[in-house]
């Protein structure tokens, strides 16, 4: 087992991985920005050290920093969280360099599934269900017309690289296809640095449905069932739920099934999670994350396997620590990811929590980094924490959800509750009649 852990993440998820590798015995070194100076990791942790000021690319990005402060403390082993350079093959390959152990799957596998042409063609090969669309990168105009007409408008234009809804367009018609390309490329240049993008079929109502899944590296893999993140806002997911309302445990056998298999053909180490598109009882593959996700801990709920300890366990060289036969599913979960935002227009809202009280009572948890008097900086991702919820059941775990929302005080910002304590009572919220289109377009009602 490793000695020390370097956290290299922030909020709540470097809270998170700290506990994990409390529970384990394991010391721990975080590093931070300027601005996260009086952040509970860093207060918590064992060891830290500043690595540069606000901007991410001179901090939390920076890996010859990442690398000192490896070095200065003696750590063995790095968890890159989610973000920043959770799915960074270059990152992952430099630490093995300087033989300090990725907490991540290999940067092979990265590489393979990072790329999203390249991914799609892995997982037909593995025999995972895929939604039709473009061979690989269209070069022109004439030839993305051509692939378009034969699978039928609407499609979707999407960046090769990247991820965050950046670089995808919709082009519903002919005279659509010629300005959805051009302005995927240029977005997709911009973020990535590569405009290479690909046609997929746009589907009109699917849900977005992941499955989570855990391999050894040496060829054992097993899924964890499936989460529904249908609810979405600009391809950001806000509320996450597992099971998904909408698959029985037939399907959810199948699928899990499929990908675990995947996983093992591969010999995938790990935490990853495929990322599929669910219409009319047909998966649709969209993309793999070779990472921990946010919403990990509804999986954990209907599990009990702490994901985090498991990615740490394996990564130090030990098997899995259950089989596929030793998975069971128990109750219903539910996570809001609560940011410090208007719940309206969705304006960022930082600056001092000048009151907190969250929610608490059976099967409650709250996952975040910040207290009472804490700042929330301008220069990071606005999530302020995330209340996941446990029932026996999906109406059990709802109405404790409405009950925990209506507790949850957080006072000196904007926050999002507002809007889930309506999504909580929406009819079709509450019967599980929704796909990835329906929160735009109730926001868009709403406005």
């Amino acid at each position: 087992m490793f000695d020390k852990i370097l956290i290299a993440n922030r909020g709540e998820i470097a809270l998170r991985i700290q506990r994990a590798c409390k529970e384990l015995g394991i010391a721990t070194v975080a590093v931070h920005s300027t601005a996260d100076a009086d952040a509970m990791h860093v207060r918590l942790a064992d060891e830290s050290v500043c690595i540069g000021p606000p901007p991410a690319s001179e901090s939390y990005l920076n890996i010859p920093r990442l690398l000192a402060a490896c070095e200065i403390t003696g750590a063995d082993a790095v968890h890159p969280g989610y973000g920043f350079l959770s799915e960074n093959a270059r990152f992952a390959e430099i630490l093995e360099e300087h033989g300090i152990t990725f907490i991540g799957p290999s940067s092979e596998h990265i590489r393979m599934m990072g790329d999203k042409i390249q991914a799609k063609e892995t997982a037909k090969k593995l025999g995972i269900p895929v939604v039709p669309g473009s061979d690989g990168a269209v070069r022109n105009e004439a030839e993305a017309l051509r692939i378009a007409k034969d699978m039928g408008f609407p499609v979707l234009i999407k960046a090769a690289a990247g991820g965050g809804g950046r670089g995808m367009k919709v082009a519903r018609s002919p005279e659509e296809l010629e300005v959805a390309l051009a302005t995927a490329r240029a977005e997709a240049k911009a973020a990535f640095g590569d405009d290479s993008v690909y046609i997929e079929k746009y589907l009109t109502k699917p849900r977005h449905i992941e499955v989570q899944v855990f391999g050894d590296g040496n060829g054992n893999a097993i899924h964890l069932g499936e989460r529904d993140c249908s609810l979405q806002r600009r391809h950001q997911k806000i509320w996450e739920e597992a099971p998904s309302p909408a698959i029985n445990a037939e399907a959810r056998q199948k699928i899990g099934e499929t990908v675990a298999a995947a996983m093992r053909k591969i010999k995938y180490r790990g935490a990853g999670t495929v990322e599929f598109l669910y219409e009319d009882g047909e998966f649709y593959f969209i993309e793999m994350n070779t990472r921990l996700q946010v919403e990990h801990p509804v999986t954990e709920m209907i599990t009990g396997l702490d994901l985090v300890i498991e990615q740490i366990r394996v990564a130090a060289g030990a098997p899995l620590s259950v089989k596929q036969e030793d998975v069971n599913f128990s109750g219903h979960a539910i996570e809001c990811r609560i940011n410090a935002e208007d719940p309206k227009t969705f304006r960022p809202s930082p600056g001092k929590i000048t009151y907190w009280h969250p929610p608490g009572g059976l099967g409650v948890r709250v996952d975040s980094g910040v207290y009472q008097g804490y700042r929330i900086p301008p220069y990071y991702d606005s999530l302020i924490g995330k209340l996941i919820v446990h029932g026996k059941n999906r109406n059990e775990c709802l109405m404790r959800l409405r009950r925990c929302l209506s507790e949850f005080v957080i006072d000196g910002i904007d926050t999002t509750i507002p809007l889930f304590a309506e999504l909580v009572k929406h009819p079709d919220i509450v019967n599980g009649m929704y796909d990835i289109h329906w929160l735009e377009k109730y926001l868009g009602k709403t406005e």
